[in-house]
């Protein structure tokens, strides 16, 4: 899968924090997006969740990430394309790649993620995959912005 796009998700390391760094940089200062800026803040996602890096031709050119929450949920916990391959179709592969990963987990039921309401590029990806939204939750991450909450059930 994906290499109609040429697109492979590669498991990242606590090395991989400066790449990591560089792309959520290039997303950041939106405020459809929570990018994590610090070094520490990348620590403590290792520690909980699965980072993958997106290559796209063999460029680094995005990352995602889930974690388990609960027995039977998943929550996708980031999701970033560097702004010069974005509208390629990189984030909806690398999203179909996930999806297919989480399918093996044979107890996962539901998958969640939230987004920003204005983010019309990713509620548009996220639903053409199968998510709905589910709420709307006002200051989610503290920086005074709202989120939607969009679940998939398996």
């Amino acid at each position: 899968m994906g290499s109609e796009k040429n697109i492979n998700l590669r498991k990242a390391t606590p090395s991989d924090i400066p790449t990591l760094l560089i792309i959520e940089r290039s997303v950041a200062g939106k405020n459809t997006y929570s990018p994590m800026l610090e070094t520490d803040e990348w620590e403590e996602e290792f520690q909980k969740s699965d980072v993958y890096l997106i290559e796209h031709d063999g460029v680094v050119v995005g990352n995602i990430s889930y974690k388990k929450k609960g027995e039977n949920n998943v929550y996708i916990s980031g999701l970033a394309i560097a702004p010069r391959f974005q509208g390629l179709g990189i984030a909806k592969e690398a999203m179909i790649q996930i999806l297919e990963k989480l399918k093996d987990i044979t107890d996962i039921t539901r998958i969640d993620l939230v987004t920003h309401p204005d983010n019309v590029i990713a509620l548009k990806l996220y639903q053409s995959l199968g998510f709905i939204i589910e709420s709307r939750k006002e200051n989610f991450y503290g920086d005074g912005e709202p989120r939607l909450v969009l679940a998939l059930q398996k």
